[in-house]
């Protein structure tokens, strides 16, 4: 089994749809690159929906940049074939990192295809590639959505461990207790792989509202009132989104997260200033 075994800053991608989309990625990219991430991941659309798209976005990434680039796979409305199909394919492309989930279905659709659970992907993959590939998962600090106790959750994320799964990066939060409380109860699970808080930045909130609303992300009552007041002031919800969440890393750093993974949506300008940021305040307080 294999362990992270320095801190790492990673970025989240989704795949353009447009050539000026595309572009625009790798400037991203670009940018990003220069804070030497362990990765960039590439998401993989519900129900498989842009699952060529993620595949041309990981060639397209690998053209422009060198930071190891990451597939997402997500077994829901997949058949076994079209699975083995894409892990062939990133192993050609030099890929040896996936990030392994469920995902969901498309509106409309009822066809869940031969996988059911992220646990039975990773087995799956497992047995087709053997140790190929360093697997990461989804885990859940305020819990998934769907699940139907805290208990059940805790245990789905240890069933895929146990499938075969070498570390997990987190749905986004903005509470940190959250995150240590889970970290502490993964322990009592006998769960020790690194868990990697997942890092949403504030720039806008309608948006941010709309996602977590979705995903079931809490946002905390006194960063909602105080989004909700600063209304269409965008520069006021930039300053104030960029001081929670440069908080939020700073207490989970200090309490010993073994990274940080951003989601992007895309844009570079809100994960760089919190990097440069956390980084520049990480270099002063080693050196006192």
């Amino acid at each position: 089994m294999k362990h992270q075994t320095s801190f790492g800053l990673s970025y989240e991608f989704f795949p353009p749809k447009s050539a000026e989309g595309a572009t625009a990625l790798a400037n991203t990219a670009t940018r990003l690159a220069e804070t030497e991430p362990a990765f960039f991941s590439v998401t993989f659309g519900a129900g498989g929906s842009t699952r060529e798209g993620t595949l041309e976005t990981v060639k397209m990434l690998q053209n422009k940049i060198e930071t190891p680039v990451v597939p997402h796979l997500s077994c829901i409305g997949s058949t076994r074939d079209e699975i083995v199909h894409f892990l062939k394919a990133y192993q050609n492309l030099g890929i040896d990192r996936i990030v392994a989930l469920r995902g969901d279905l498309p509106v409309g659709s009822d066809q869940l295809g031969e996988f059911k659970f992220a646990s039975e992907l990773v087995q799956f993959i497992r047995e087709t590639t053997g140790d190929h590939f360093y697997i990461e998962v989804a885990a859940y600090p305020e819990f998934h959505p769907q699940a139907a106790t805290p208990t059940q959750d805790m245990l789905n994320l240890k069933r895929k461990i146990e499938c075969g799964a070498n570390s997990a990066m987190t749905q986004y939060f903005y509470n940190p207790d959250a995150y240590f409380y889970f970290i502490d109860q993964c322990a009592q699970f006998d769960i020790f792989v690194p868990i990697v808080p997942g890092i949403m930045p504030i720039t806008q909130f309608a948006r941010l509202a709309r996602f977590s609303d979705l995903c079931g992300a809490e946002i905390p009552m006194w960063i909602r009132k105080r989004l909700a007041e600063y209304g269409d002031d965008h520069e006021s919800v930039k300053s104030f989104g960029t001081e929670v969440v440069y908080n939020l890393c700073q207490k989970l750093i200090a309490g010993g997260a073994p990274g940080l993974h951003f989601y992007t949506l895309n844009q570079a300008d809100a994960s760089l200033q919190l990097v440069s940021q956390l980084f520049r305040t990480k270099k002063l307080a080693m050196s006192e």
